[in-house]
């Protein structure tokens, strides 16, 4: 089983193009395992990850190609969570979305994608808005 992680913001947006890029590759629906991981860094109000509209956003697009992914929530700091969820799930691909930011910006503000991409054990695709 090829397992994919689809890590998602709150952007529908970005969730629409990463979904729409992980069903245009070729894949065998048998023999791959969606999962779409939302990591709260702040939850007052104790929202579920289906409620979170870019998951319901990417799990609509899913649906429609015939594939039913699983929903994984937590919460903390974004880049050690999906770094920590896709080495428990024994994740093969990680998929992300991504900003376009100045160097400045990145060092001022991090960035969740240049973490991951630096640490992640497994490949990382990126999808940029």
């Amino acid at each position: 089983m090829y397992k994919i992680l689809v890590c998602l913001d709150k952007s529908d947006e970005q969730a629409r193009k990463q979904a729409e890029e992980i069903t245009a590759m070729p894949m065998d629906p048998d023999a791959h395992q969606i999962q779409i991981l939302h990591v709260f860094t702040d939850n007052p109000d104790g929202i579920a990850v289906p409620q979170v509209s870019s998951v319901r956003t990417a799990m609509d697009i899913f649906d429609e190609h015939g594939i039913e992914p699983e929903i994984i929530g937590t919460s903390g700091e974004p880049e050690r969570e999906i770094r920590r969820v896709a080495n428990d799930n024994d994740v093969d691909l990680i998929s992300l979305g991504g900003r376009k930011r100045s160097p400045t910006g990145k060092a001022i503000f991090g960035s969740v994608t240049q973490e991951v991409i630096l640490e992640a054990d497994q490949p990382v695709v990126c999808q940029p808005l």
